[in-house]
């Protein structure tokens, strides 16, 4: 198809990427052909198959190739033209909502450097359709089989057992699954959140969230968040001023800064709650993601005064929709009714897709080929970012997430509005602000950020490079 160059300093596949954009953009390779396998463009390159990953998921991040699990590779057809009715827009843009929709409507050509979620090629093949038919199988009625409305004896049995592995004690009585970490999150807010309730956030933090509570009535009140974790004199300040009925917080992998809280902040963090009657909600969706062990809230307190909710859609498959909760039953009890009005029970075949899954082991292989490619993806992000002129202080341990500061006097709205008209999209720090308030960083997802593309507009705009910067 084309060679490699191992003379340049340009990195193999960075070239690969070249090469198939140039022949693909030229109609050198037209539009429907399928491309080689990767383990044949690698042997005819004499290249490792990562190499040619790379590359490849370069260029499905570009729109200009499909990926169809287990068909192959195939050039994209010119996207048409949308009717003006096709597809509704909501928020506004940059708002929470807005975010959401620009990330996941997966629009061709445009990059989702800031996006909240893994590449459609990196979780594809997670589920099998022999899976599927496995979980059909353990199911007396089929697609007609009802799940219970707190889920699946045995598939909360798994995740208990999945939790009492990350040291959280809890068995499946104190389990509820949930349609993601959103519905969890709902849930919580119907539980437990009247209008005029102080709710404590961090800030930078999980902007959906921030919504939710607005739509509930609560008084949000933000308190910093740190590289280690919570600013333990602000946590104590507010408790003290505001008497604040429930704290939000990402112990792990925290959205959108990648950092994990020390288990010295986390002990901090409980000690005050307990004196000043704070109920926990500890959101680990990004859990999943960490290299290493780690300490959780709901490890330290044994699910005392602690709600903790994770998902799957992330790691796994977004598809599925699943997510879960485990409290005490005390709080799992009001929870359960919630979920009961909302949408009476979880979908039994996805449930028993899951239980697959985590029965055979094929989860926990499925997690260690992402994390390891997460790992090569943030240093090759990271190396990207900096050269083009983004600060990049305190990267994190791991997960999805690099958060970046613009050099100062960069106009950070400008910058953002800019990279949308040129098919990029950012997500501003002031996003991630309770307040919304002005803020220099922005949220890089590591896989779509290792884009040459996404370096090339940063490097232009940021004045790193003798090319044109922002007007």
């Amino acid at each position: 198809m084309f060679s490699l160059d191992r003379r340049l300093p340009e990195p193999l596949a960075d070239q690969i990427e070249t090469r198939l954009r140039s022949l693909i953009e030229l109609g050198q390779i037209p539009a429907g052909a399928r491309l080689p396998s990767i383990r044949t463009l690698a042997a005819q390159l004499e290249v490792s198959p990562n190499t040619v990953v790379t590359a490849y998921d370069r260029v499905v991040g570009a729109g200009l190739i499909d990926s169809r699990g287990t068909a192959g590779f195939f050039v994209r057809e010119a996207p048409g033209a949308l009717a003006p009715d096709a597809q509704l827009e909501v928020g506004e843009e940059q708002d929470a909502v807005w975010l959401v929709q620009q990330n996941n409507d997966l629009r061709a050509g445009m990059l989702p450097a800031s996006s909240g979620a893994l590449p459609v090629s990196w979780l594809e093949d997670a589920i099998p359709a022999a899976v599927v038919q496995r979980a059909l199988a353990r199911s007396t009625g089929g697609m007609a089989a009802r799940c219970p409305p707190q889920g699946l004896p045995d598939l909360r049995e798994r995740l208990a057992l999945l939790m009492r592995g990350q040291g959280i004690a809890v068995d499946a009585s104190r389990v509820l699954t949930t349609c993601g970490s959103t519905q969890a999150i709902d849930l919580i807010c119907r539980c437990f959140v009247k209008p005029g309730d102080t709710v404590l956030v961090e800030d930078p933090g999980y902007f959906l969230l921030f919504d939710r509570l607005r739509e509930a009535g609560a008084r949000i009140v933000a308190v910093r968040r740190r590289p280690d974790g919570l600013d333990l004199d602000g946590l104590e300040a507010a408790c003290t001023a505001h008497r604040p009925r429930l704290l939000f917080v990402q112990s792990t992998l925290h959205n959108p800064t990648g950092w994990s809280s020390s288990a010295a902040n986390l002990h901090r963090v409980l000690l005050l709650a307990e004196r000043h009657g704070v109920l926990i909600a500890e959101d680990d969706v990004h859990g999943h993601f960490h290299p290493g062990p780690v300490t959780r809230l709901a490890q330290l307190s044994e699910l005392r005064n602690v709600i903790y909710y994770s998902s799957f859609c992330k790691a796994l498959s977004p598809a599925l929709r699943l997510g879960y909760v485990a409290a005490d039953a005390a709080l799992l009890k009001p929870l359960l009714r919630a979920k009961i009005h909302a949408v009476l029970t979880t979908g039994a075949l996805n449930e028993f897709v899951l239980l697959e899954l985590l029965a055979s082991g094929r989860f926990r292989k499925h997690l260690d080929r992402l994390q390891q490619k997460l790992a090569v993806a943030r240093g090759e992000a990271a190396r990207g970012l900096r050269q083009a002129g983004i600060l990049l202080d305190h990267p994190g341990e791991g997960g999805l997430f690099l958060w970046g500061a613009l050099p100062h006097g960069v106009d950070v709205d400008a910058l953002v509005k800019d990279a949308w008209r040129n098919g990029i999209v950012l997500a501003r720090g002031a996003a991630f602000a309770a307040d919304a308030a002005s803020d220099p960083h922005l949220r890089f997802n590591v896989v779509f950020s290792q884009h040459r593309r996404l370096a090339e507009f940063l490097a232009q705009r940021l004045g790193t490079r003798p090319l044109l910067r922002l007007a």
